[in-house]
């Protein structure tokens, strides 16, 4: 990183004889003024907050300071708070053409926290709106290479695809990259309409073939009963008086004529 090659040559000795003057006449004028510069060398920072120390333009420590009060020289030290709390924000919605050619719109969301709040500050101008941009062309560059059944089915792998480029390329940043998830995926109308129909033609030929199934079952069930009523001729008979009773149980207005199965028997026979 940029600040560990400032810190490596130590943070004493690096301001050289000019800095250190200007240090000891700074802490000369504080302690005459004292009274006074009292409210302007104590700095408070938040329990979610840690301020990073200027002095002379150089990193004082390795090391953000708070939470809580701590002192500062007013002539020569400057701070920059920096803020530690997880931020999330939107990711605009995408065109983007998959590896099959078909263009979708992908929106998502994004969750990260300033791990490093040294380097946050030491290393890249504005690390919120750099992660933000950052999050645009990580999106395109990892459902560029996905086809459309991925990207409507593997959501989860995707977000976790994407979490891992972007924690790996803010690193440096001092930026954690905590949650990535994928919000929306728009289709063309065109396209929405053609995979409806490839749905219910699908849907259609499933139902034909499981009636078909069923048909072929029910006669497979009708020949072996018919097998059962031909070895035994008195179960015709029963199948015959069941069929009445059910008839009889009905309230319709159908008359029956009962016909003796002997009879039946006896001109088949003929």
């Amino acid at each position: 990183f940029l600040y560990d090659q400032e810190m490596s040559e130590g943070p004493i000795g690096s301001l050289g004889c000019c800095g250190w003057v200007l240090v000891i006449l700074s802490g000369i004028f504080v302690f005459f003024t004292f009274p006074i510069t009292i409210w302007v060398c104590f700095k408070i920072v938040q329990e979610y907050e840690r301020a990073v120390i200027f002095r002379l333009g150089r990193i004082t420590d390795r090391k953000a300071k708070g939470p809580g009060i701590f002192f500062i020289l007013p002539c020569t030290d400057s701070i920059v708070k920096v803020d530690l709390r997880t931020v999330s924000f939107d990711i605009p919605p995408q065109e983007i053409l998959t590896k099959d050619s078909v263009t979708v719109s992908v929106d998502g969301v994004v969750y990260f926290r300033v791990s490093d709040p040294i380097a946050s500050v030491a290393n890249v101008t504005n690390a919120d709106f750099s992660t933000r941009l950052l999050a645009q062309t990580t999106l395109r560059n990892v459902l560029g290479t996905k086809n459309l059944a991925e990207v409507l089915s593997d959501r989860e792998g995707i977000a976790h695809s994407m979490q891992s480029s972007l924690d790996e390329a803010t690193d440096n940043w001092g930026i954690k990259v905590e949650r990535v998830e994928i919000k929306d995926v728009k289709l063309p109308l065109q396209l929405q309409r053609a995979m409806a129909a490839e749905a219910e033609a699908s849907r259609e030929a499933r139902a034909k073939v499981i009636a078909a199934e069923g048909e072929m079952n029910a006669s497979r069930a009708l020949k072996e009963a018919s097998l059962v009523i031909a070895e035994s001729p008195s179960a015709l008979q029963l199948r015959y008086l069941q069929t009445l009773n059910t008839i009889a149980a009905e309230k319709n207005s159908t008359i029956i004529f009962p016909l003796p199965m002997d009879i039946i028997s006896h001109f088949m026979r003929k």
